[in-house]
């Protein structure tokens, strides 16, 4: 007796029969039917021959009166003849034990078309798709289609191919990563603010070995703290390939790889026996090293609703920015011990590992249109329809389009998005000046209050309590964002994120002018003095790091990672230079002059994040990477 299996396709449930007394019947349905009604039955049997792999595209026929055969003739046609059937009985075994597979529940589906933010996800999905994909037609590689190979025609398309497109269940879809539990939300969090550390502690804590690899090495002060440069230039390269691709293949593949290759450089610098091994190493480093600065805030976007995101961005910049001032602390200790300075770089190292364990074992993906592809897998797997499919799936694209089209969307965004390019600026300025004053500070506590060495780096301390007190700040201003988010219907207004971006930027000018004015008179004022002013210039240079970059990731939700990544590619390059001339500046123009030069370009820049929160709505609806 033949039995079905239910399958669900486009909200209707069809019986499909499929013993082989069915299948002898499908295959000998007459020609003279209608393609639409014999669709089916045809798919079936292309799928049975399919799965045999042996079968010709021709329908089965059965045995019919024929004239009298040569005796080799009839043998052939014999043998032809046990062939089909083993087919059509290997045919009918499988779909058996397709039958006799338990049917999986279904969960009820919570889908409201006329939800807001059901409606964002579905016009997301699309443009993503849209811009990242279907750029452009894909060049003819035969002049002719090649045959489908043993003898077969081509299959039918299948009929309304949106219907097989799979796309997320509504607002509370628990797939998607924004409706995760909130202990693996946090989970995650950990695990890449802790990648992102790492990353930024390995920028800095090379900073206390300069003095001892220019006495080993015999090389001068500026070709030493060129290994700190090289480091924060790799920031700038990985970022323009890191972020395209996580657009293209998830979150999870490119930080899995960058974290375990950037742990595998910093082993190479502690075990490098010239200069040249170490620069080399230092720059990789921080080449695979940048993927988290591009990745991971794109990667809190995914995971982190309008309530919640300012605050995961704010824990991502803190990692950030925490990291190269607590780093030249612990290697200012390590490099005077008896370790010596490569262990600045083994330690780095330990940590890198550590970091790739906890993302093999603790990050799923998070990217939304991966995530669709991993459910259309399952579905097909579980189903058996070939034909659905994510939305992501459907374009090709071969690698000279990818190089030309998504590997060069940060720098198109970053010089025709008037909002990314003013504001990666103004962040690019404070974080040269962040690895600027790796520089300076020894400067006025080294040489100028003449503390030991070791003990100089503790004034690094002051800027830490001052970047925790601005995160603290940012945060404050969450509830308030939230409940106009609210009031406007659940979409996100990215102009209310600069409101501390412009209270930063007076900060941070008094906190440069009170560090260089007071710590130039070492003989007069009190060391305690200008490390005092380090809590202003933290809270300055954390607030507007923070609120740029979230008005960034707001303003482009859709492209979170290229526009991340246009701006750490402009900031790390003002990372890497600040550093090479921040000692003839100072020692030049005197620490007090130098730092009036700082003061006053901060000074200039105060009035940005102002004219953007009064004509950023404008300019950002003038985009084309803005949410549609």
């Amino acid at each position: 007796m033949a039995t079905s299996t239910p399958h669900q396709l486009g909200g209707e449930n069809m019986e499909l029969d499929t013993d082989t007394s069915d299948l002898h019947t499908a295959a000998s349905d007459s020609d003279s039917n209608s393609r639409s009604n014999s669709m089916y039955s045809t798919g079936l049997q292309r799928t049975v021959t399919g799965r045999s792999g042996r079968q010709s595209h021709e329908r089965y026929q059965p045995a019919m009166d024929t004239p009298a055969l040569p005796e080799n003739q009839k043998d052939e046609d014999l043998e032809n003849d046990t062939v089909q059937k083993s087919q059509l009985e290997a045919a009918a075994a499988f779909a058996s034990a397709r039958r006799s597979r338990p049917a999986m529940p279904q969960r009820r589906s919570t889908f409201d078309a006329g939800d807001p933010v059901t409606i964002q996800r579905i016009q997301s999905a699309r443009s993503i798709h849209s811009e990242i994909l279907d750029y452009k037609v894909r060049k003819k590689i035969f002049e002719l289609l090649p045959p489908f190979g043993a003898g077969k025609e081509y299959p039918p398309q299948p009929p309304g191919i949106e219907n097989y497109i799979v796309e997320f269940d509504g607002a509370d879809d628990p797939l998607h990563p924004q409706n995760w539990p909130v202990a693996k939300k946090l989970t995650m969090m950990a695990v890449l603010g802790f990648s992102t550390f790492v990353v930024a502690w390995g920028s800095s804590i090379f900073a206390p070995a300069v003095p001892f690899i220019r006495q080993e090495f015999h090389i001068g002060t500026v070709t030493a703290i060129l290994a700190i440069s090289l480091y924060v230039a790799g920031f700038a390269s990985g970022p323009l390939i890191w972020g395209p691709l996580s657009e293209l293949y998830g979150r999870r593949p490119p930080t899995v790889i960058s974290t375990f290759i950037c742990a595998i450089f910093h082993m190479a610098v502690a075990r490098s026996a010239d200069i040249a091994s170490i620069m080399i190493s230092r720059f990789f480093a921080g080449f695979f090293g940048a993927s988290c600065l591009a990745v991971v805030p794109a990667a809190f976007s995914d995971i982190f609703g309008n309530k919640t995101r300012g605050t995961a961005i704010t824990i991502f910049a803190t990692m950030v920015f925490t990291g190269p001032l607590i780093a030249p602390v612990v290697g200012g200790f390590i490099v005077t011990s008896y370790l010596g300075w490569r262990w600045t770089s083994y330690l780095t190292s330990i940590m890198g590992f550590a970091s790739f364990a906890l993302v093999v074992i603790f990050m799923d993906e998070t990217y939304p249109p991966q995530v669709l592809i991993q459910k259309a897998r399952f579905l097909r797997r579980e189903t058996d329809i070939w034909c659905i499919l994510a939305r992501q799936e459907r374009s090709n694209f071969d690698l000279r389009e990818l190089l030309e089209h998504n590997i060069s969307r940060p720098m198109k965004m970053l010089f025709t998005e008037p909002i990314l390019l003013l504001l990666t600026l103004y962040t690019a300025f404070v974080y040269g000046i962040l690895y600027l004053l790796l520089e300076a500070y020894p400067i006025i506590f080294y040489q100028g209050y003449g503390m030991a060495y070791q003990i100089s780096e503790l004034p690094y301390l002051g800027l830490l309590v001052g970047q925790i007190l601005g995160g603290v700040m940012v945060v404050s201003f969450e509830p308030r964002t939230y409940r106009r988010v609210v009031a406007n219907g659940g979409r996100p207004i990215p102009e209310l994120r600069l409101l501390p971006t412009m209270i930063g930027g007076v900060l941070f000018t008094i906190g440069i002018f009170w560090l260089t004015w007071t710590g130039a008179y070492h003989r007069h004022v009190h060391w305690i003095i200008p490390t005092i002013s380090g809590i202003f210039t933290g809270m300055g240079l954390i607030s507007i790091f923070i609120s740029a970059l979230n008005y960034i990731v707001e303003s482009y939700l859709t492209f979170a990672a290229s526009a991340v990544a246009a701006n750490t590619f402009l900031r790390s390059g003002f990372g890497a230079g600040f550093p090479l001339f921040a000692g003839a500046m100072f020692n030049n123009l005197g620490i007090q002059w130098a730092g009036t030069l700082i003061g006053c370009i901060g000074f200039l820049l105060v009035p940005v994040p102002v004219l953007f929160y009064i004509y950023g709505k404008r300019l950002r609806m003038m985009s084309k990477y803005t949410p549609t």
